[in-house]
């Protein structure tokens, strides 16, 4: 059956084409070589041998389906709208007068030349069997080859983690800063006395009980936090946020820079920064006991959560803690408040006195906003840690806790707080608004069916699920909460969502139950928290300190919705980027462990088999259907099984399976199962990260 998704607006009937058969356009995907699926509201398809002709991985094509024998039609590829693949990784060659580069991702089965004229693999120092970062230039076709030029030597393959950097160059992510802004950075410096006295509204917050809670392994702090009781009841919270406008102004080298990466790239091995070092990890940086330039937001709450009021301003604070979530978490469950580790003078016993203020206001914000409709999916994050050399040791398995929840409800509270105050000035303060509309209702009737297979509808609820009720949402996953389903039944009602974006105005934001909402917290890793900054500062009357002119604001606001569409872009490239990546270390990991037996779900149902979790780390691995029995296995998309036709047997999503890792392929991310039978069963080293 083919997949009737139809998950976008944006594939469109294309017409008729001078045959018989209607165009249509989708999107392609390539698996591997020799295997390919278009994906278009009539379903997802695959494409015929021989018929991807120029198409490559992610193309917005125009296709037509044929038949060719029984069974479904099959797509063939009439030519390509949009290219989605820019650049990519390869080794050089010589072919001759012309240089060649072959790709590292054999998804990609082109030829590539360099021209004899194009002098970049001279001028980069490129030597035969080097492994470089290409930019597309002329496109293969089914008559010519691609031509390509050098960007970057990136060094010999020996030496080289050669999965990563083709992540990092297939996803576009610019690794190194130009001289411009690298000699900007180098003139920065922190000076908060001095910016105090050039500005009498921004306030001294340095006496401000404020700590930063964040993971262990972060090396950039951009919030702290605080928290005082109320005396009639309630609490005044602050959310303290680096203040990185005051440093990067618009039309700056190190603002053009960042406005081309939009966001901070997180790989399992490397973070590839939206600024440069400088900043993220010094002047910008909420260091603990060191003097910071900050924007402040202070609101105070009642007893019931609800916000009574909140005010922005510039401030100047000094952290007085750099806690983990670990740490707090101890704490919160009993830990002795001693071992907080404080800058000095300060006394834990007041740090663990706001820590549980801010733990019991997260309490009472999490019933306001479930009260509101606001739809919490229950997660997990895996990320593999690495020893000596980028070689896999383990697996982080992170959940949400009291500490990241106190964290969070706290930027949560701000980001409100921050969009309440700039909705309504689209036309004059140019701020990316963080948007979420409600899903469609074919996305989420979509799911029903395979709810329903799960046993996770309620009677009466599916209705209320198709229109994308939000407190049958909440119902469904609490109702599937610490079962077999659970993963699956948040899995599904998480795709069935539509994708946030930032868009030049306020449309609220769905899942939260937000009127208005925007990115606030983050200005270090995210371009749009820099124009929510820069525009609050104009509000508030401190526009001058951001730069923020009625000339550059007129020239900001007519850019402001490209540049939306741009990070919207950009931060889907560096969230596949972070999750490829840890997939192939993942992979890695496993590779040590072929032969060895652990038990899983089924997290999603295909054709070719079944995509299992496991329990101890969270890694996915496929299970083909040849792996479930000598057979022909059933596909029914709706309900999401498999059904054998000669024992009747069914494999769905949530059902519980043992599985032996058969092998694994790190360089593309995957892990291969089969069916454990009377395998010894093992451990992948794990370590639970709280």
């Amino acid at each position: 059956m083919a997949h009737r998704r139809h998950k976008s607006s944006s594939y469109r009937h294309a017409g008729p084409t001078r045959g018989r058969h209607a165009a249509y356009i989708g999107t392609l995907h390539v698996a591997r070589p020799g295997s390919a699926t278009v994906e278009m509201p009539e379903g997802t398809f695959l494409v015929a041998r021989g018929g991807l002709r120029e198409g490559m991985d992610g193309d917005e094509a125009t296709v037509v389906l044929v038949r060719r024998g029984p069974g479904e039609p099959q797509a063939v590829v009439q030519g390509v709208l949009r290219r989605a693949c820019e650049r990519f990784v390869g080794t050089f060659e010589i072919a001759g007068p012309l240089g060649a580069v072959v790709p590292l991702d054999e998804r990609i089965r082109r030829d590539f030349f360099v021209l004899p004229d194009d002098k970049s693999p001279e001028r980069l120092g490129v030597a035969e069997g080097d492994v470089v970062e290409t930019r597309i230039l002329t496109y293969p076709s089914r008559h010519e080859a691609g031509v390509v030029t050098v960007e970057r030597r990136i060094g010999r393959p020996e030496g080289l983690d050669l999965p990563i950097e083709k992540i990092i160059a297939s996803n576009g992510l610019a690794v190194h800063f130009g001289e411009p802004a690298l000699e900007q950075a180098g003139t920065i410096s922190v000076d908060v006395e001095g910016a105090l006295a050039a500005q009498p509204c921004r306030r001294d917050l340095r006496g401000l009980l404020c700590v930063t809670v964040d993971p262990v392994t972060a090396r950039d702090f951009d919030d702290a936090v605080s928290c005082e009781p109320l005396s009639g009841g309630g609490w005044r919270l602050g959310v303290h946020i680096a203040d990185v406008s005051h440093y990067v102004r618009p039309g700056t080298p190190i603002d053009l820079e960042a406005r081309a990466r939009t966001c901070s790239a997180y790989l399992v091995d490397r973070v590839i920064a939206m600024l440069p070092e400088q900043l993220c990890n010094d002047a910008c940086s909420l260091v603990p006991g060191q003097d910071r330039l900050s924007m402040s937001v202070l609101c105070d709450i009642d007893a019931g959560g609800e916000v009574l009021c909140s005010e922005a301003c510039c401030s100047a604070i000094r952290s007085k803690a750099r806690l983990s979530y670990d740490e707090v978490d101890g704490m919160l469950d009993g830990a002795a408040s001693d071992d907080l580790p404080c800058v000095e003078g300060v006394d834990p016993a007041a740090v663990a006195g706001m820590l549980r203020e801010l733990d019991a206001l997260a309490s009472a914000r999490r019933k306001v906003r479930r009260r509101r409709g606001s739809v919490d999916f229950e997660t997990v994050e895996a990320k593999v840690d690495l020893g000596e050399g980028g070689v896999p040791v383990g697996v982080s398995v992170r959940r949400r806790t009291r500490a990241t929840s106190l964290v969070e409800e706290a930027m949560l509270v701000a980001n409100e707080a921050v969009a309440g105050m700039l909705a309504g000035r689209e036309d004059t303060l140019p701020a990316a608004f963080r948007v979420h509309e409600r899903p469609a209702p074919d996305s989420m009737g979509s799911a029903l069916l395979a709810l329903r297979g799960l046993g996770a509808l309620a009677p009466g609820e599916a209705e209320r699920l198709r229109v994308a009720d939000p407190f049958a949402i909440q119902d469904a996953i609490e109702r599937a909460h610490g079962t077999p389903a659970e993963v699956p039944v948040n899995s599904l009602l998480l795709r069935a969502q539509k994708r946030a974006v930032y868009l030049p105005r306020n449309d609220g934001h769905h899942a939260l139950g937000a009127p208005a909402y925007c990115h606030f917290t983050s200005p270090i890793r995210r371009y749009p928290d820099i124009t929510v900054h820069r525009a609050l500062k104009v509000l508030i009357g401190m526009g001058a300190d951001a730069g923020m002119d009625a000339k550059t604001r007129k020239r900001e606001l007519a850019a402001l919705p490209q540049l939306c569409r741009t990070c919207s872009v950009r931060e889907r490239a560096a969230d596949a980027a972070a999750r490829e990546s840890q997939q192939v270390k993942m992979a890695e990991l496993y590779a040590s462990h072929v032969g060895e037996s652990f038990s899983g779900v089924v997290v999603g149902v295909e054709r070719y088999g079944l995509f299992v979790r496991l329990d101890e780390t969270c890694a996915e691995g496929l299970l083909p259907t040849r792996a479930l029995g000598d057979e022909w296995f059933a596909h029914d998309e709706g309900t999401m099984c498999l059904t054998g036709e000669s024992t009747g047997r069914t494999w769905g999503l949530g059902q519980r399976v043992a599985v032996t890792v058969a092998g694994c392929k790190p360089e593309k991310g995957q892990i291969d199962f089969t069916l454990a039978r009377g395998a010894r069963p093992g451990r992948a080293t794990r370590k639970d990260e709280r």
